[in-house]
């Protein structure tokens, strides 16, 4: 059952009741990593192992986001600044006990390539907020996997 969440701005990256950071560099530089964050949202389901599909809504300001195992999304961008961060919160989901929930990718340059820093804020019941702190390193690796894979496809 889809449930509405509280509709966070992006100040909610740094006050969530839960943060899970997680950093990683990669040799493509931020104006090649940007676009294929905030442009080519439905080539997320190439590089991203857990994301089945995006689809963009609303001409760009939205997003609907579907993962394996069924976890769907309906996002709203919060901020596309190119070629430093994209950001985006979700309105709508059928994950249980989650109250509000905001991503924030920024992108900063390392040496000739990006630093690439994820953060996922969140808030729900008791349940939901211990699952995710217990899901960390299960999110960590699949950052990780998923920031390889689109090393590998932005490369030249």
């Amino acid at each position: 059952m889809a449930h509405r969440l509280r509709p966070e701005g992006l100040a909610f990256v740094e006050s969530a009741p839960v943060r899970l950071v997680f950093a990683r560099e990669v040799s493509a530089p931020p104006e090649r990593v940007f676009p294929a964050l905030a442009e080519d949202v439905s080539g997320w389901a190439d590089w991203f192992p857990a994301v089945t599909s995006v689809r963009p809504l609303d001409d760009g300001a939205g997003r609907d986001v579907r993962l394996r195992g069924g976890t769907r999304f309906r996002e709203t961008v919060l901020v596309a600044k190119e070629p430093e961060v994209y950001a985006y919160r979700v309105d709508v989901t059928n994950v249980p006990g989650v109250r509000a929930l905001v991503e924030e990718w920024r992108l900063s340059p390392a040496g000739a390539g990006t630093r690439v820093r994820w953060t996922f804020a969140a808030d729900g019941n008791g349940a939901f907020r211990a699952g995710l702190r217990l899901a960390r390193a299960g999110l960590g690796r699949s950052f990780r996997d998923a920031v390889t894979r689109l090393d590998r496809r932005l490369a030249p």
